[in-house]
């Protein structure tokens, strides 16, 4: 057995999910299912039941998936034991950032984090905000940045930043029509939007909830997995949608987008680690980079 098995065992256990669990950790699904299946082909026991197009936790599966948690945290703090000897001359740290953060607003302090500790190594892996939450909670990634709100009560969570969402559509279409100043008519939007577990994904479903809708009652147009395909959808005359004024501000200041007023509150930028895991002192240096100061 070894601690790569464990964390795919991990992985899939608590995504429930073979092929989303190895994209996660960057492995190809055969791979994954071959850790699997080397788990249970060598101790005699089946962790998973196969039901439908999915998996669930035997019983046995059940009882390793809080064995093979232990494991792991331990292992993390060996590892950090090892690299507090060391200062920030070496280490590593796992970095799981949702995709605005990734994209636009952590490259620059990830160049300064490295240039004022070479030594250490940093990877950092993209998600959603749902995604970046499971890998920091199955012990994936040491520290998570989030745009959306997380709900698991190990994860400790603390500001970094503010992001502000814009509602654009393309240049020369109508602005939709709005119940009130700042409050646009959400169901007779035609909407662009990210998929299940983004940020601004929970903005709209609680921008319909505020409106007395679900978000199965607004029209969405497509489905999309990334910043950069939402917006070019939109720029192509597609619909119109929530986004990051990161990502859409040089389509709005070239004329490619119009941004239509909405009265929206600020976007909280998050960072969260696992309360019960020992943090290194690389891992603190970044917090501590990361957070604003004062």
């Amino acid at each position: 057995m070894t601690l790569e098995q464990l964390r795919i065992f991990v992985a899939v256990a608590e995504r429930r999910h073979v092929t989303r669990a190895a994209a996660d950790l960057g492995l190809t699904q055969p791979a994954a299912s071959a850790a699997i299946a080397a788990l249970e082909s060598r101790y005699g026991v089946q962790l998973f039941d196969r039901v439908g197009r999915g998996i669930e936790l035997t019983e046995a599966g059940r009882r390793f998936l809080h064995e093979a948690h232990a494991v792991l945290d331990r292992a993390a703090a060996a590892r950090a034991s090892l690299e507090d000897l060391s200062g920030l001359s070496t280490g590593s740290l796992s970095v799981a950032a949702s995709q605005t953060i990734a994209n636009y607003w952590l490259p620059r302090r990830l160049t300064r984090f490295h240039d004022a500790h070479p030594g250490v190594r940093l990877d950092v892996s993209i998600g959603n905000t749902r995604q970046v939450e499971q890998a920091v909670v199955a012990g994936e990634a040491d520290l998570g940045l989030v745009e959306g709100p997380t709900e698991h009560g190990g994860l400790v969570r603390r500001h970094i930043g503010e992001d502000r969402l814009v509602f654009v559509v393309a240049a020369g279409r109508p602005a939709p029509p709005q119940v009130a100043p700042g409050r646009p008519d959400v169901r007779a939007v035609s909407w662009v939007v990210r998929e299940a577990g983004s940020g601004t994904r929970v903005v709209l479903e609680e921008l319909a909830r505020l409106e007395g809708l679900r978000f199965d009652d607004l029209r969405v147009d497509l489905v999309l997995p990334s910043n950069e395909a939402v917006r070019e959808a939109v720029e192509s005359g597609t619909g119109a949608t929530l986004i990051s004024e990161h990502v859409v501000a040089t389509a709005v200041a070239a004329g490619r987008l119009t941004a239509v007023e909405v009265d929206l509150p600020p976007r909280e930028f998050a960072l969260v680690y696992h309360r019960d895991r020992v943090g290194s002192v690389a891992q603190r240096a970044l917090i501590a980079l990361l957070e604003p100061a004062g």
